[in-house]
């Protein structure tokens, strides 16, 4: 009997101290685990515009990621590239943020940006952050339902606003009959709008429209003495990476001119343009952030529906008004959501 207790005894101190090393060793691993830095996801923020002009959207994307509890440095990075209008730097750019083998990539412009993007990847998740033309007519997503491929994110309907923003530059200022239209020729949707909307548009109000091209940097005081020679009543600016890059530039030759200005991005109005209309560029921004949460959450880019803004602002810059000797009617600065004064 004392043997067999013996023996008992010596089988348990072995299976103690078998299943305290296998104790040990498991909260060794949990430990070390533990101890391990997390992966951080990584977004990659191409931009067409220099950080400067660019700078309302990607502080719009950040409030809305740290809505949703991101924190840029803390538990997500972010790598911005700028390409400041140049849109011979978009591919190079576009291929650097692919090589860095980030998660998903922001494209900060329309649509000679985000192809740029399209073809520097065939895996990474791509995100529209609103712009460019109607992007199934253009092959970047299937559907807006069902995108498809590695294309999703937010369209501002910009081909559909631009007549509608011209009618009410007319509505604004009644004398209109002349207007000279500013635009870059290498976005695709200021093509399309120059030849099917604004036409339409400027017959209907019994009003002229004539174009005027910038190709480069170069370009503007050349165009500029054109236009002032034309004498025109009114400037309609359309959008583009090499315009927007140039806000002040072509805001400030409008204010020089005396000439009344619409613009096809709200930054110009804040800049001393004289009208906006479009969709609520914040709330696009903002927008953003859901859909880089839905795809760091596993969500695939083709399952999740493109969207078109809900929210749309008309803005003046009374302060601009007066200086250029406009008066606005009251009717439709009771309509404005943003009035500078």
């Amino acid at each position: 009997m004392r043997q067999q207790a013996i023996v008992r005894v010596k089988t348990m101190t072995k299976k103690t101290i078998f299943w305290g090393l296998v104790t040990v060793l498991l909260i060794n691993a949990m430990v070390a685990i533990a101890q391990q830095p997390r992966k951080i996801p990584r977004i990659g923020y191409l931009s067409a515009r220099d950080p400067a002009n660019d700078s309302s959207r990607a502080e719009g994307v950040r409030l809305g990621l740290r809505e949703l509890g991101y924190i840029e440095g803390q538990n997500i990075a972010i790598e911005y590239r700028y390409a400041e209008g140049k849109s011979d730097r978009f591919p190079k750019l576009a291929a650097e943020l692919a090589r860095l083998n980030i998660d998903i990539i922001l494209v900060a412009g329309g649509d000679v940006l985000l192809r740029a993007a399209i073809n520097a990847t065939k895996t990474i998740p791509i995100i529209m952050t609103g712009g460019g033309v109607d992007p199934v007519k253009a092959g970047f997503v299937k559907s807006l339902a069902r995108p498809g491929g590695i294309v999703t994110g937010l369209t501002s309907l910009v081909l559909e606003l631009g007549g509608k923003r011209l009618e009410l530059f007319k509505e604004a200022v009644p004398k209109l009959t002349h207007v000279a239209v500013l635009h870059d020729e290498s976005t695709l949707s200021a093509g399309s709008d120059l030849k099917e909307v604004l036409p339409a548009v400027a017959r209907a109000q019994k009003m002229t429209i004539q174009t005027w091209q910038v190709r480069g940097q170069d370009d503007f005081e050349k165009v500029f003495a054109a236009i002032g020679k034309q004498r025109p009543d009114g400037l309609y600016v359309s959008t583009g990476a090499l315009l927007n890059s140039n806000q002040k530039r072509i805001v400030g030759f409008a204010l020089n001119s005396q000439l009344p200005s619409v613009y096809g991005r709200s930054e110009y109005v804040t800049e001393g343009g004289l009208m906006y209309y479009g969709a609520d560029q914040a709330d696009s921004y903002r927008r953003v952030a859901y859909y880089v949460d839905r795809i760091l959450k596993g969500a695939k880019p083709g399952d999740l529906p493109v969207e078109q803004p809900t929210k749309f602002e008309l803005i003046f810059n009374l302060k601009t008004a007066k200086q250029i000797g406009v008066t606005i009617p009251q009717s439709l600065l009771y309509r404005a959501d943003k009035v500078i004064r």
